[in-house]
């Protein structure tokens, strides 16, 4: 079975040779039957032969073009901050993936840490959740998380963040590529938003959006940062991210999109001397802790780092001798806030008619 890292090198076209290129037409072909089926799907859903459920209130949906992280769960908490500064009683929905146990998954435990006042519901019928809510929770307006594929809940504005370092999957749907379904199927998105813009220049940001803009023009278009904010161990401590600038740490991560990590870190200004990766949404085992401490005893480094949704399937304030931090960032608009924003106040809380 091909490793994640492994998997990458070969649909981007980094690994070389002959049995790399056999892997890609094998991958090529599963790509074809996948991509006709989600286009057939997509189909059914704009020709209501697919029945789309309307639950009473509004519902905002954020979503991805392509797997693996795209810096979604920052821009969740800031629109359900954005919600309750304006007084409105947010619920967040999500499909719960790699849950573990009645705490769910590394998204929601990092998500109550940041926002203890806003309910969050996962389960894989996100319609049934979305009920749930308002009855039990009144919700004004539900947030559907990772929503742009899950179509069986009417919603009054889709928000698709694409990810600056690869927006457009390789140029190919799963298992070839990572887009999640063609490129083309952009066009039902409201809103389009440019994460991690910073870390790419800007005519590379305007190439992007002309992109973008030829299939969905009506679509307004964000770009956004996810600036570092500080650092926080499993006992809630926090310190500036200031305090390891130009020191020696080593760093790991479970999420979607590594390199992202390294680049904020990078952006920290600390001298990353070892970095290990693992799968999305890993769930770290005693033994795993075991290798991770080994592993950083044998560093001579002033920390260990990794992301808030790692630290909270740890739990812990040291791996081994060294001290374990996580690196906390927050969504800052380059272009588009004003717009975005004035779009959201349209959306009017509590019971509406589709």
């Amino acid at each position: 079975m091909l490793s994640a890292r492994t998997y990458f090198e070969i649909i981007s076209g980094r690994r070389k040779g002959p049995g790399a290129a056999f892997l890609r037409g094998l991958l090529w072909a599963a790509e074809i039957p996948y991509s006709w089926i989600v286009q057939m799907r997509n189909r059914a859903y704009d020709r209501g032969r697919f029945r789309t459920y309307w639950v009473g209130v509004p519902v905002v949906s954020v979503g991805n073009l392509t797997l693996g992280g795209t810096g979604k769960t920052p821009f969740v908490i800031w629109l359900a901050s954005w919600y309750r500064r304006q007084g409105i009683r947010v619920v967040i929905l999500s499909r719960g993936y790699a849950a573990m146990g009645t705490g769910g998954n590394d998204e929601a435990r990092h998500l109550a840490q940041i926002l203890p006042d806003v309910p969050h519901y996962q389960d894989p019928d996100r319609v049934q959740a979305a009920r749930r809510a308002i009855e039990e929770d009144k919700a004004e307006l539900i947030i559907l998380d990772d929503g742009f594929q899950h179509r069986r809940l009417h919603r009054d504005l889709d928000i698709v963040l694409l990810d600056a370092l690869e927006p457009f999957g390789f140029g190919h749907v799963f298992p070839r590529g990572t887009l999640r379904e063609p490129f083309e199927e952009l066009r039902r998105a409201d809103v389009v938003v440019l994460s991690r813009a910073n870390f790419i220049q800007a005519d590379a940001r305007e190439e992007i959006r002309e992109r973008v803009q030829r299939c969905v023009p009506q679509a307004l278009w964000a770009e956004i940062a996810h600036r570092p904010q500080l650092l926080i161990n499993a006992a809630g401590k926090e310190e500036q991210v200031s305090l390891f600038r130009r020191q020696p740490v080593a760093a790991f991560c479970g999420i979607g999109n590594p390199l992202a990590f390294r680049l904020t870190l990078e952006e920290c200004g600390y001298r990353v001397i070892a970095f290990w990766e693992f799968p999305d949404h890993y769930a770290y085992s005693p033994r795993d802790l075991e290798r991770l401490s080994e592993w950083a005893n044998r560093f001579d480094v002033k920390a260990v780092l990794c992301t808030p949704k790692d630290l909270v399937k740890i739990s812990q304030e040291y791996l081994g001798d060294r001290p374990l931090w996580a690196l906390m960032t927050k969504v800052e608009f380059l272009k588009g806030q004003e717009a975005l924003e004035e779009r959201l106040r349209a959306i009017k809380p509590g019971p509406a008619f589709p």
